[in-house]
């Protein structure tokens, strides 16, 4: 290795003896150089020890191969497993993936959007903040760069939305409940992060009128995405004062129900559909670790890999379109329903 620091590509294409072109055309696509040159600049980056600036090459460049995807909350392992598999995606096809946690801060998920369009991505896979997001910053964002959003849609943002059919999930959980006990209460968030919650309560309360039954919506306090504490303390809350009008609650989400379960293991409330138990709960998302509560959560299940994957694929045929389709398209998934203890 020599000792001689090479600080740009400038210097790199003189001390190898490969013209600046030639060097700059590897870079973008080391497949486009003859494989007898492609073997003497691999042998002067090891040599020389150097890796470009990617950044300042994105700049020269009218398209990259970055792609940026940005979800809400990374710590929540429901989209650590989307993005995990998107990531897989995209490596697996030749591009890089750059991954960004906005936090459930509208600031962040805004910053993080000049970020990207300065790094020129190829295009961006955006699970917005929803009810907080900044619409008018996300709208501005999308006429620069091929966006497709998934798991949360705003509608008219981005050429196109991969996410869940709300309704196919609400109505399967519905229904199971409704026809093997008493019907369920809907526990929420008063005013909840995700726009995915209130397509689920219309749906709740749609599936309950088709079923000729009495709808309990129960809205509890709370705000952020701190939703397993939420959840436990409205269902202390809840339980304390007798409140519940049913002894079957349906959450909006799973992370809300693990909640709730810890409130009734607190509060010495028997959860479970056997004999001898005093409450049903039975969530939405099948979260990863919906199998391994106490007693393991009965949910209508995202099909992850298909989301994951049809949100990577509609970007890529984004791309290759020139970064725009002739209209936005919507793909919805359906759920599946998973019958565990828990109801």
């Amino acid at each position: 290795m020599s000792d001689e620091q090479i600080r740009n590509m400038e210097q790199f294409a003189s001390v190898s003896g490969i013209s600046r072109p030639t060097v700059s055309k590897y870079f973008n696509d080391p497949s486009s150089v003859r494989k007898s040159t492609r073997d003497r600049i691999e042998e002067a980056l090891e040599e020389h020890d150097f890796r470009p600036n990617v950044y300042a090459m994105n700049q020269n460049r009218r398209l990259t191969k970055t792609i940026g995807i940005v979800v809400p909350y990374l710590a929540d392992p429901f989209f650590g497993e989307i993005a995990r598999v998107i990531e897989r995606r995209c490596i697996e096809a030749g591009f890089t993936p750059h991954l960004f946690s906005s936090h459930g801060e509208v600031a962040l998920e805004n910053e993080i959007l000049d970020g990207l369009r300065s790094l020129k991505p190829a295009g961006v896979l955006l699970a917005p903040l929803g009810r907080l997001s900044d619409k008018s910053a996300i709208e501005t964002f999308c006429k620069y760069v091929p966006t497709v959003l998934f798991d949360s849609n705003i509608e008219g943002m981005g050429e196109a939305f991969v996410g869940s059919d709300n309704h196919s999930f609400v109505s399967q959980t519905v229904e199971y409940l409704s026809r093997t006990g008493e019907p369920p209460c809907f526990f929420e968030m008063r005013n909840p992060a995700n726009p995915n919650a209130n397509k689920r309560r219309h749906a709740y309360l749609t599936m309950m009128e088709r079923l000729s039954l009495e709808p309990n919506v129960i809205k509890i306090d709370g705000e952020g995405w701190a939703f397993e504490e939420i959840g436990r303390q409205g269902g202390l809350k809840l339980l304390a004062e007798k409140s519940l009008p049913t002894d079957t609650v349906l959450c909006s989400n799973d992370r809300l129900a693990i909640g709730l379960l810890s409130a009734c293991y607190e509060a010495g409330v028997r959860v479970g559909r056997s004999a001898g138990c005093d409450l049903r709960v039975a969530s939405h998302d099948d979260h990863p670790y919906a199998r391994f509560t106490c007693p393991p959560l009965t949910t209508a299940a995202h099909d992850y890999n298909a989301v994951s994957d049809q949100s990577f694929e509609t970007l890529y045929r984004l791309i290759e379109s020139g970064g725009r389709f002739d209209g936005r398209t919507e793909s919805l998934y359906p759920a599946r329903l998973i019958m565990r203890e828990s109801a």
